[in-house]
């Protein structure tokens, strides 16, 4: 990615869906939240930059990528969008939405642990519990894909991957602007724990972990 490691580039703000509508004319609750994500800063293992927002979601949307990475390979991807409707929206409970996908690339033996979806879930929910967030409408999927290769791919190893796609709705404090940073943090930790990075911020006792993906294996 061309962002610096672990902070937002300036560039392609994409704060709001609607081409053309200046940043001063967006509601100051969308303001406020976009802002935070831009000034947070992450773990120098993430890459982070802003990308185009999503058109249809929402009056305004505002979309951040990132990958984790250990040199020149990409441990993990994802992608996070925050959307705003002033009017609230009734599915949501709320005013504000975040969006997520994530995805990794698995060990064999990671892969086959009937209890990854449910480990894979208990990290977003983690995640935001360890960092003292409240947060309502929880829903999402956690999909396990298996690749095996043949013919002239033959020589390919099997691969596996886990993908977590999930959205909630953010609490909003004052002024109706919920706390975007902390939200952003917590993605980033949930970012790291699928890349099989060790934590590094806070996290809820009640996490399942599976064997770490990276270092030395036990013989």
């Amino acid at each position: 990615m061309a962002a610096a490691q672990g902070q937002l580039s300036e560039g392609a703000d994409g704060m709001d869906s609607t081409e053309g509508n200046a940043a001063d004319s967006l509601p100051l609750p969308f303001r406020a939240a976009v802002e935070a994500l831009r000034a947070a800063r992450l773990r120098p293992e993430i890459e982070i930059e802003p990308t185009r927002a999503p058109q249809r979601l929402a009056p305004h949307a505002y979309a951040l990528e990132a990958a984790v990475v250990d040199g020149d390979e990409d441990l993990a991807d994802g992608r996070l969008v925050l959307l705003h409707d002033p009017s609230g929206h009734d599915a949501w409970q709320g005013t504000f939405r975040l969006v997520t996908l994530v995805r990794a690339e698995l060990e064999p033996e990671m892969a086959a642990d009937p209890l990854l979806p449910e480990v894979c879930w208990s990290w977003l929910t983690g995640a935001l519990q360890g960092r003292g967030l409240s947060y309502g409408e929880p829903s999402g999927t956690v999909t396990r894909a298996g690749s095996h290769y043949f013919g002239g791919l033959s020589g390919r190893p099997s691969a596996s991957q886990i993908e977590i796609r999930a959205s909630w709705t953010p609490r909003e404090g004052m002024g109706g602007v919920p706390d975007a940073a902390s939200h952003l943090a917590a993605w980033s930790d949930l970012l790291s724990q699928v890349a099989g990075l060790p934590p590094t911020g806070p996290t809820d006792a009640s996490i399942v972990s599976l064997p770490q993906r990276r270092g030395p294996q036990p013989t």
